[in-house]
């Protein structure tokens, strides 16, 4: 069929610039791979001007060359020529041609590239009985969610084959409409696979938005539920495969009730996970005939001219494609040499011992033995030198051409050659080329280099340093980012560990690797080489890294020294902030301190780190003098309460243990794991496994009379809790209520009921004695504003029987059963709380997060800052060394110092100080404004608006005062009489915010109805109106609406509220400095009069005083 005329006509027009611009060889091997262009045609291009000739070839050619060549081009990175030619793409294809051309339509081509599906190598063999076997597998998941397992060798062409089954029109357009997603695993502890999974969340936020509003998730648990919430919500009907499953735990990660495709060596894997399961054994190799394809192609032979050798060459192979590709490539270049390679590969000279493995080394021993033996001498050294790279890790030609000492345009040619002998493999989706190693072949250079290991990565670190000098490298490209992720990984192998202390605990470090490749790569850091790094400021370090970790995700980028000063006084982090601080301020760079800081890092009474990984579980000895944690780590530890000394460490199962948990008596401790078992020592008791999935939980009743009962819950459907006599080898009774997995159960301190903690969002409380349902506790109705599910880890009660505690998110809510209601928030984890629980006599509060800390509370202290909290409207009066705080509180009262204001009939919006001191001024939802003389309770009330008045502001004379509303006026007030001067219809939408200028001359207004609006005092006429895109709108960039604003005194700087504190220049509009607080959404912040000192309350009632640092 003959070329399409718009396609032709468009291939006619943008001739000369597809000249210009395009290296064909690349895209030629695309083609011929296609089917589109023979080998003889190829060679006939290679001997002409080659962009010139494959044109004119196309305009001979048909509708399919057309497709390929634009194919190739999208893979090969030519993005803007591609859209070129786009428009005119041949339609309206014969069913039997499209079936045909199925796997390289546009469609298939986008969806693969933008879910970073591999393309197919460039010597490829079709397995068309696999690949349809896979593709009949992926077909059934096409209703309902579930699992296929490819299976094999290593080396067997697992990956490959997962590609390119997924390289289907059909089967995407009818199965998987929501995309089809890559992730490669290989083998992970579970800080990369959080940086893994991080990395597949902001991949698939950012096909949806390219702003993800939401920060990285801190820990695995959150990690997953944000993958579960983009997977199901976001990206319905989606495919994801896992490529190179080592571990079930890894693969439990993924167990989302989704559609999932995995690779591994272990078939059992699947045996973790629940919902529908499918699997495809991958045979041990190839067959004897698609071996001797692979040989044809690579010495461009046709099969029946392949030598006599050929066949005992592909079964010295055993079948594996890698092996067989690394003599084809041999081959390739020495065509005479046929025997002389079989003879190598019969002789096994090069034979190693190996661990026991499913895979057969000898004969890849042999064909990377004989291909590193054709090198140069020098080549082969530099071969040598790629065992220091990390398995699944890409480089580009840049970071070689550092280690070696070339031009990158050597480097280059040397990593072609390597290419070409199958001893390397290329990724030509990027721009440069990154070149990576099959896991067996750094297997092999590994094996081989073993006592080398330490002297080759010192050279790596000295090369680099060599190279950068005292600077790092910062250019943010693929060479860059190489570098930045992994030069404390070639330190720590080196065992340059003084190198690696001063690189780690420097705040220049963390700024540059946390702006190129975000705080989780660090936190990772510091987690894996823990152990041989200063564990005090080691942990200072992470700690600060998870405080802020949401913070350094942002752009513009963030000031990290500024973050470090909000650290504790006595942190490593802050001393080094502190003494940057003060050396940048004498440029004039703006530096502040929270001087306060301190209130708020003495909530908790005492923190323990001891595990590495999540802390699933923590609770008290009955006398409160010792505690039990356990969780990822499988250890099961105990402490002193008082000083958290390690008494006891234990192995208690084979698996994450989940929960652990002391008798009444203290003598029995008794943990449940994954594994599904639940233990009790020191007896070592182990109970049947009735439950058939992991126990989150258990619990024994608080007394041992009139029996002694274990309570258990698990991610079961439906007999998800149970309680055990101990004295019987079976479950004493099954409790009924949730249909999602429970995750948590307590007694009440009477044992007369059992409280249980669902994934359904709630608390159910039952009758032990009968297992019936009492009363039920709507946990996710306090997350109301989220659409994101609420998970309730656990509850606990008070020590009276009257309150339950659960925790949800990472936050601890406190419920009073007889009113039914929340009572109060208990906040200061960094992450996801997995357990609460009181001590006995209910005066401490323990907590534990995937923050990796435990935390110890004082009750009356959660319950004074969490039920009763100020409000973020204050005013601050600065009394030479008094600070006054005026601010309203969450019972509509108004709090100065000892003082407490009725009037107002709900809620107080905004209140401030006149410049006396004398006066307090008011504003409230109840639509009035009150003129207070706070010291002797006198109150005068202007009332003129219609809805509540949020804010107001006076004139520098302080005798006259604006007030803005909801109704979209603005109205001026004389104070003292209490007259009404002025009433202008300003905004069609609510007022969101007013302010005065310096001189008292101009004011402005912005409105939700997204404009700004300048405005004479004098005649209150409008001067100005400017559009939320007007080039004369400073852009916020505070992740939401500017609510305060103050000018300096020399109306040089102006420091403004919204998510959080920016400080800027007024004549340039440029950002200064940025004051992330804890919480959001600030209203009002107040200025000391030199400008020095600011004071403002977050979202969660926390106060800041901020000063100047100088």
């Amino acid at each position: 069929m003959a070329l399409e005329e718009g396609a032709r006509s468009c291939l006619m027009r943008f001739r000369h610039r597809l000249e210009d611009d395009i290296k064909p060889p690349y895209l030629m091997d695309h083609m011929v791979t296609d089917g589109v262009l023979t080998g003889d045609e190829e060679e006939r291009i290679k001997n002409q001007d080659q962009a010139a000739a494959l044109l004119a070839l196309l305009l001979m050619k048909d509708n399919r060359a057309y497709i390929s060549f634009y194919n190739a081009m999208v893979q090969e990175g030519y993005n803007d020529l591609a859209n070129l030619l786009h428009r005119d793409l041949p339609l309206g294809l014969p069913e039997g041609l499209k079936r045909s051309t199925d796997c390289c339509t546009p469609y298939v081509q986008t969806v693969l590239s933008e879910g970073g599906v591999p393309q197919r190598p460039v010597v490829f063999v079709s397995r068309p009985e696999l690949v349809n076997r896979v593709r009949e597998k992926l077909y059934r998941l096409q209703k309902e969610p579930g699992w296929v397992t490819v299976f094999g060798m290593a080396g067997s062409g697992k990956s490959v084959l997962a590609a390119e089954a997924a390289r289907h029109h059909g089967l995407i357009e009818d199965c998987f409409p929501g995309g089809i997603h890559w992730l490669s695993i290989g083998q992970l502890d579970k800080p990369d696979l959080l940086v893994k999974i991080q990395s597949l969340c902001f991949r698939l936020e950012q096909s949806l938005d390219s702003h993800p509003l939401h920060r990285p998730p801190n820990s695995l648990d959150e990690a997953k539920e944000r993958l579960r919430f983009l997977m199901l919500r976001r990206h319905p009907r989606s495919l994801l495969i896992l490529d190179d499953i080592w571990d079930s735990t890894v693969l439990k990660a993924f167990d989302l009730h989704c559609r999932i495709l995995f690779t591994t060596r272990n078939r059992s894997l699947a045996d973790s996970v629940s919902g529908s399961r499918y699997e495809v054994e991958v045979e041990s190799g190839l067959d004897e005939n698609k071996g001797l394809e692979i040989l044809a192609l690579y010495t461009k032979t046709k099969l029946k001219g392949l030598p006599e050798e050929a066949r005992s060459i592909v079964r010295e192979c055993k079948g594996s494609p890698l092996v067989v590709s690394l003599i084809g490539a041999l081959l390739r270049e020495k065509p005479n040499r046929w025997r002389y390679y079989l003879g190598q590969l019969q002789q096994k000279q090069f034979k190693r011992i190996r661990k026991s493995s499913s895979y057969d080394y000898d004969a890849l021993d042999q064909a990377m033995a004989a291909s590193i033996e054709v090198l140069p001498d020098e080549h082969r050294e530099f071969y040598k030198d790629l065992t220091v790279l990390e398995k699944d890790t890409k480089v580009p030609a840049k970071v070689l051409a550092v280690l070696w000492d070339l031009e990158t345009e050597e480097v280059e040619d040397i990593l072609e050659e390597f290419v070409n002998k199958s001893l390397l493999f290329v990724d030509s989706h990027n721009k440069p080329f990154l070149y990576y190693l099959h896991d067996l072949q750094l297997d092999f250079l590994v094996e081989q280099n073993r006592t080398q290991l330490e002297s080759l990565h010192s050279k790596v670190v000295h090369q680099y340093q060599q190279h950068y000098k005292d600077a790092h490298s910062t250019s943010g490209d693929e060479e860059c980012l190489y570098w930045i992720r992994f030069l404390t990984y070639h330190m720590a192998k080196a065992n340059l560990f003084q190198e690696l202390y001063s690189l780690m605990f420097s705040l220049d470090w963390v700024s540059t690797k946390a702006q190129l490749m975000g705080p989780a790569y660090l936190i990772n850091d510091y987690v894996e080489y823990g152990p041989i790094l200063d564990k005090e400021t080691r942990s200072q370090f992470q700690e600060f890294l998870s405080l802020n970790g949401h913070h350094l995700e942002q752009r513009p980028f963030p000031d990290v020294v500024q973050l470090a000063l909000s650290q504790p006084r006595t942190s490593e982090v802050y001393k080094q902030a502190l003494l940057q601080a003060r050396d940048r301020a004498t440029t004039g760079k703006l530096y502040f301190e929270w001087l306060n800081k301190g209130s708020v890092e003495s909530l908790s009474r005492l923190v323990i780190h001891p595990h590495q990984g999540s802390i699933y579980s923590a609770c008290f000895s009955q006398d409160g003098a010792k505690i039990a944690s356990s969780g990822a780590s499988k250890m099961l530890k105990v402490f002193k309460s008082t000083s958290g000394e390690k008494l006891m460490e234990i192995q208690a199962h084979d698996d994450e243990v989940l929960c652990c948990a002391f008798s009444p008596d203290d003598r029995l401790l008794a943990t449940c794991s994954s594994d599904r078992k639940v233990k009790v020592s020191p007896e070592v008791t182990v109970f049947e496994e009735e439950h058939e999935e992991q126990v989150n939980h258990c619990q024994f009743t608080n007394s041992t009379t009139p029996r002694l009962l274990l309570a258990t819950c698990s991610n079961d459907k439906v007999l998800n809790t149970k309680l055990w006599n101990l004295n019987k080898p079976s479950s004493q009774n099954t409790i009924f209520g949730h249909f999602e997995p429970v995750n948590h159960c307590c007694f009440s301190p009477s044992d007369t009921y059992l409280s249980t903690s669902s994934n359904d969002g709630t608390v159910k409380l039952f009758h032990t004695s009968s297992a019936n349902e009492w009363k039920t506790i709507n946990v996710r109705d306090a997350f109301a504003e989220s659409d994101e599910e609420v998970l309730v880890k656990c509850s606990t009660w008070t020590a009276d029987g009257k309150r339950i505690i659960c925790a949800a998110r990472n936050a601890a809510l406190l419920w009073d059963l007889e009113a039914n209601k929340k009572m109060a928030d208990c906040s200061g984890h960094l992450s996801w709380v997995q357990r609460v629980q009181f001590s006995r006599d209910g005066s401490q509060l323990l907590s534990c997060s995937d923050d990796q800390t435990v935390r110890l509370w004082e009750t009356n202290k959660v319950h004074t800052t969490s039920a009763v909290c100020l409000k973020r409207d204050s005013d601050v009066l600065f009394n030479d060394e008094e600070i006054i705080v005026s601010a309203a509180d969450n019972c509509n009262r108004l709090q100065v110092r000892d003082a407490t204001l009725l009037g107002h009939t709900k809620t107080v919006l905004h209140c401030r100080f006149s410049q006396s001191g004398k006066t307090l001024l008011t504003s409230s939802e109840d639509t009035t404004i009150r003129v207070w003389r706070w010291q002797s309770g006198e109150c005068r009330v202007l009332q003129g608006h219609k809805e509540q008045v949020r804010c107001f502001s006076l004139l520098p004379d302080d005798a006259k005062l604006l007030s803005w509303s909801f109704d979209g006026t603005v109205k001026m007030w004389d104070v003292e009489s209490g007259a009404k001067l002025q009433d202008i219809e300003a905004h069609r939408g609510a007022i969101l915010s007013c302010r005065v200028s310096p001189d008292g001359c101009l004011f402005a207004t912005t409105s939700a109805d997204n404009t700004a609006k300048l405005w004479s005092v004098m005649e209150g006429t409008l001067l100005r109106i400017c559009s939320r895109d007007g080039k004369d709108c400073m852009d916020s960039l505070h992740g939401g609406w500017v609510t305060d604003l103050h000018f300096s005194p020399d109306n040089g700087l102006l420091v403004s509220t919204g998510g959080y504190i920016k400080w800027w220049d007024v004549e340039t509009g440029e950002a200064l400095q940025t004051f992330f607080t804890t919480g959001t959404a600030l209203k009002r912040i107040h200025v000391s009069s030199d400008f020095s000192t600011f004071v403002t309350i977050d979202s969660i009632g926390i106060l800041y005083v901020l000063q100047r640092v100088v």
